[in-house]
């Protein structure tokens, strides 16, 4: 017996080894295959980055190398610059370098990339490139090569020693990456470098965009834990302040605010203040929010009624985002009539009874100040014919956006439908040029905010 099942159990137990065998050689076979696909990857984005910032280090030296009067040229070699410099961003994201220290070099080119494209979009014949831009262009020239030498230098290594990126993941995710790696050490080397350059002037355009806010950029002087918990109370109609916990983050640091808590059985309310002028730039409440029985229009009417009892009037909703059982609302400031862009805030609001659940007025406690509006160079109707003739305009109305450069400037807001869809159009009040567009989510009346 034991002898008939020995001789059916022994084929079967052979041809499972040998299965066995075959699909562990071919799971090796997929995993080699997966990682000689990934390390292929990672050579050929290390490769084309060193030869983008060649190519970058060259046609900073083109643009340097021609007349001061030639703008066409300066213009070409300054896009040209502008896509090299984000090609070489975009291999710099192949590459495994979530773990390890690039950020100064990643800064660095950004920052290359939105100085030549703002300084290439621009009229150059009406505005050419500055004495302080040609010593800008001069550094990141100079600066540039020493980038180019070092990834080079990297690059003839990794081709002489058949050094592997899979190698440099793999010490990056097992933290091992004190020990010596050419490559990482290499990368570390090109970061610590880039930090150590001395301060360059970008201009105020470009210096604008990677500007932090901090508490230093806000009016007014610094609130203390009870000045906190008073404007709490008054916010929320609280009678007792005694009942609302305040706690400071940032405690010394140019981003120093307080959080002022109420504690309730439907869920707490939270609102944040910055510990400069005690200004709110948050408020949350996080009670359950049931099921929608109110539209967007009485939403609308219920966030403007509760900015106007809370210090926020002139208040004009330009935008909403509808998420089921609550909406978020736009609203931006206005004055005599036309629209600031820069002072926007955003209202939430619960569509089970209408009532306000939140609220992010960073921007508006950073931006709000007394401006001068001047009155427009050009009239309604002839900033209209800039417009595609197949654009149908619904509403007009003046309103103050900052552009490209990030200054602010006063544009006819044109709101209307093309090809199915809603856009604004913002045409310079000044000059005619079309400063910006923004689609409207969604196809139809619908779309619209309630108040256009």
């Amino acid at each position: 017996m034991y002898q008939r099942l020995s001789a059916v159990l022994f084929p079967v137990m052979a041809l499972l080894f040998i299965g066995s065998i075959y699909w562990g050689y071919q799971e090796h076979q997929e995993k080699n295959s997966i990682l000689i696909k990934a390390e292929n990857q990672y050579q050929r984005a290390f490769h084309e980055l060193s030869y983008n910032v060649e190519q970058l280090h060259n046609q900073l030296g083109h643009t340097l190398a021609v007349n001061s009067t030639s703008k066409n040229y300066h213009r070409k070699s300054l896009v040209n610059v502008w896509r090299l410099t984000s090609d070489a961003q975009s291999k710099i994201n192949q590459l495994p370098l979530t773990l390890l220290p690039f950020n100064k070099t990643e800064d660095f080119l950004a920052r290359i990339a939105n100085f030549s494209y703002r300084t290439a979009v621009r009229d150059l014949n009406q505005e050419p490139l500055s004495p302080k831009e040609y010593d800008t262009l001069k550094t990141l020239y100079a600066k540039s090569e020493e980038i180019t030498k070092d990834l080079q230098g990297m690059q003839s290594k990794v081709l002489q020693n058949n050094l592997r990126w899979m190698d440099v993941e793999s010490a990056l995710a097992t933290e091992q990456s004190t020990r010596d790696n050419t490559i990482i050490d290499g990368f570390k080397t090109v970061d610590k470098k880039v930090e150590g350059y001395p301060e360059i002037n970008w201009g105020p355009s470009v210096t604008a965009m990677f500007e932090r806010r901090s508490i230093k950029m806000l009016s007014g002087t610094p609130v203390t834990e009870a000045d906190v918990r008073s404007k709490a109370a008054e916010f929320l109609g609280v009678s007792d302040s005694g009942r609302i916990k305040v706690a400071e983050h940032g405690q010394s640091t140019e981003y120093a605010s307080y959080s002022a808590t109420l504690e309730r059985k439907e869920g707490n309310v939270q609102l944040d203040y910055s510990k400069k002028g005690g200004q709110l730039l948050r408020f949350l409440d996080s009670r359950n929010i049931g099921k929608r029985k109110v539209g967007v229009a009485r939403a609308e009417q219920s966030a403007k009624k509760f900015l106007d009892s809370h210090g926020y009037p002139s208040m004009t909703a330009v935008s909403y985002d509808n998420y089921g059982d609550s909406v978020n609302l736009s609203f931006v400031a206005t004055q005599d009539k036309v629209l600031i862009y820069p002072e926007k805030l955003t209202v939430k609001v619960g569509l089970d009874n209408g009532s306000v659940v939140g609220m992010h007025a960073e921007d508006f406690a950073f931006e709000h100040k007394s401006r001068k509006i001047g009155k427009p160079k050009l009239g309604e109707a002839e900033a209209k014919k800039v417009l595609n003739p197949e654009f149908k305009a619904i509403k007009t109305q003046q309103a103050v956006i900052k552009n490209e450069m990030s200054k602010e400037v006063l544009c006819y807001e044109f709101l209307g439908k093309i090809n199915g869809h809603f856009y604004r159009i913002y045409v310079n009040a000044d000059d005619g040029v079309e400063e910006s567009i923004e689609q409207l989510p969604g196809i139809g009346e619908d779309a619209l905010p309630a108040t256009s």
